[in-house]
């Protein structure tokens, strides 16, 4: 029988089950920054999603992994394109774009939605100042950093697919620190 630590309850937020399993409890007390997948696909149509499990592998050469659900459109972009950048939010500020990119783009992502409701497809650029890349992924103005990463590898990890990048272009756009989930008061484990 497993037994949780006394005070080791977390506090709940809406919609959370008070009661969580300890290998939940233990895979929740890990820290992520939270990071800006941007994608295009071949017909140029463009995406952003939040990417909470992003973190360099390979010093030599430089490649990065990403974990994207399955049925992500970001996914099915990077797949057509073999190009993706990822943008690092501020901690000041981006607050304000993590809301606005959270949600899916494709409206038939989110269960129980009304057909019309379902059949829209969001622009999470509408209103973001940024550039794209020469293979056409966004990068945010308002990112701390960004870099670019060419596709090498697809490995399938249950629901989701880790997408190995190299790095192939990047900066630091301010001074400052990555925003964290912590700082969010969002979770992405468990």
């Amino acid at each position: 029988m497993t037994q949780a630590f006394p005070g080791s309850e977390f506090p709940s937020i809406p919609g959370e089950p008070l009661e969580l399993a300890p290998i939940e409890k233990a895979l929740l007390a890990m820290c992520y920054s939270v990071h800006v997948i941007g994608s295009a696909s071949a017909a140029g149509e463009r995406n952003l999603m939040i990417a909470d499990w992003v973190m360099q592998v390979s010093f030599s050469p430089r490649l990065v992994a990403a974990s994207i659900e399955n049925d992500a459109r970001t996914l099915r972009f990077v797949r057509e394109t073999g190009a993706f950048t990822v943008n690092l939010l501020h901690e000041r500020d981006g607050h304000e774009i993590a809301r606005r990119v959270v949600m899916p783009a494709e409206g038939g992502k989110i269960r129980g939605r009304s057909p019309e409701a379902s059949a829209a497809v969001h622009d999470k650029l509408a209103g973001l100042a940024h550039r794209l890349t020469p293979e056409g992924a966004p990068v945010l103005e308002e990112a701390l950093g960004w870099y670019a990463c060419a596709a090498e590898r697809f490995v399938e990890a249950g629901d989701h697919t880790l997408v190995i990048g190299r790095v192939t272009d990047g900066g630091v756009q301010r001074s400052g620190d990555i925003l964290t989930e912590k700082e969010l008061g969002w979770e992405y484990a468990g």
